[in-house]
């Protein structure tokens, strides 16, 4: 089932891993097949060079497996409340980015330091600390994100939106990059922040921005 979907989740753990996203098996990554109404979603602690399409975990919105012999990830109820109440994301790409988590550590949303944080809005809220792979993880992120494509998640990391898992790993590599360079400018100082009418035209030109 979902064969290309897994094949896809196969790949792009690598990459977490060869682009300095995660370590070891930290982070998650899932696709929803809409259609199917059925997730594919990476396996719990298993490492992603160690990770074969076979060990790609199939399950329903209800959390029933459907296909797979593994345990899905831990997170899997935060890819759930997503695919429930954004129908605008099919993929969902979890990191322990080092940037992005120090800033989550922090407490902070990551403001608009630079141009390339309109992937996921003209700011990325961070969610309030809840024990990892909890509902309440879950609910918090849900609340941080809003309308945008990613939000921190307090004292553990960044979750990245997409329509395909493409656009998600992207927003969540180019996130740890605005992450790196907000760490750089507060270590200087005050950063001049983008306004929020000059994102606005950015996240448009983007095809980010969402009219309400």
């Amino acid at each position: 089932m979902m064969i290309k979907e897994k094949d896809l989740i196969v790949c792009y753990g690598k990459r977490l891993i060869d682009r300095n996203l995660t370590t070891g098996s930290g982070g998650n990554i899932s696709i929803y097949n809409r259609e199917q109404n059925l997730i594919a979603i990476s396996p719990s602690g298993l490492d992603y060079y160690d990770t074969k399409p076979e060990d790609i975990v199939i399950v329903d919105l209800d959390k029933n497996i459907v296909e797979g012999n593994l345990k899905p990830s831990s997170e899997l109820d935060m890819h759930i409340i997503f695919y429930k109440n954004r129908d605008d994301i099919n993929s969902i790409v979890h990191t322990h980015s080092k940037f992005a988590t120090a800033i989550s550590c922090m407490g902070w949303e990551l403001p608009a330091v630079h141009y390339l944080i309109g992937m996921a809005g003209s700011s990325v809220g961070c969610a309030d600390y809840a024990l990892y792979g909890s509902k309440a993880l879950a609910e918090n992120a849900l609340k941080a994100a809003g309308d945008n494509n990613a939000a921190l998640l307090g004292n553990h990391g960044l979750i990245a939106l997409g329509d395909d898992v493409e656009s998600a790993f992207s927003t969540a590599e180019h996130l740890e990059f605005v992450s790196e360079i907000y760490y750089l400018t507060k270590s200087l100082g005050e950063p001049n922040i983008i306004s929020n009418k000059d994102m606005a035209d950015v996240m448009k030109k983007f095809g980010t921005y969402k009219y309400k």
